[in-house]
């Protein structure tokens, strides 16, 4: 695998269910559960972060958080990352465990945009190791 590094340029939190996402300058991850304070953290989920990157984003013509992921990157091609990959991200560690799939609501933004998302929307991701993210962080896959 190839050296791979990118930045973190947004941080998201979902604080409720069917309401927009709170952009922050930093988040407390927490192993084993996710993003403090986040509805999707739960202990032992594959799905307790979602990481996106502004390079596919911009192919769809969106800002950060719009398809509702927690940690916005750049330089760093998420998709091409397999299952089980770890990233140090600040001070964490996430292991990659799915690729997101888009949902109903990714039409709402633009109809037609879930088909076209199709394998673009993100890497899933469980929390390994705890710590604080800052934006403009480190994103690194760990070998």
């Amino acid at each position: 695998m190839t050296d791979q590094r990118g930045t973190v340029t947004h941080l998201q939190i979902k604080i409720a269910r069917d309401v927009p996402m709170r952009r922050t300058e930093s988040v407390q991850v927490i192993a084993d559960r996710g993003i403090a304070d986040d509805v999707n953290a739960r202990a032992g989920s594959a799905r307790q972060v979602l990481l996106m990157d502004e390079e596919t984003l911009a192919l769809f013509g969106l800002t950060a958080g719009r398809v509702r992921e927690n940690i916005t990157t750049r330089g760093i091609d998420l998709k091409s990352l397999q299952r089980g990959t770890r990233l140090r991200i600040g001070a964490a560690i996430f292991e990659i465990t799915i690729p997101c799939a888009p949902c109903e609501f990714i039409d709402e933004i633009q109809p037609g945009l879930r088909d076209k998302m199709a394998g673009q929307r993100g890497m899933l991701a469980r929390v390994i190791e705890s710590g604080e993210i800052k934006i403009g962080d480190v994103v690194q896959v760990m070998r």
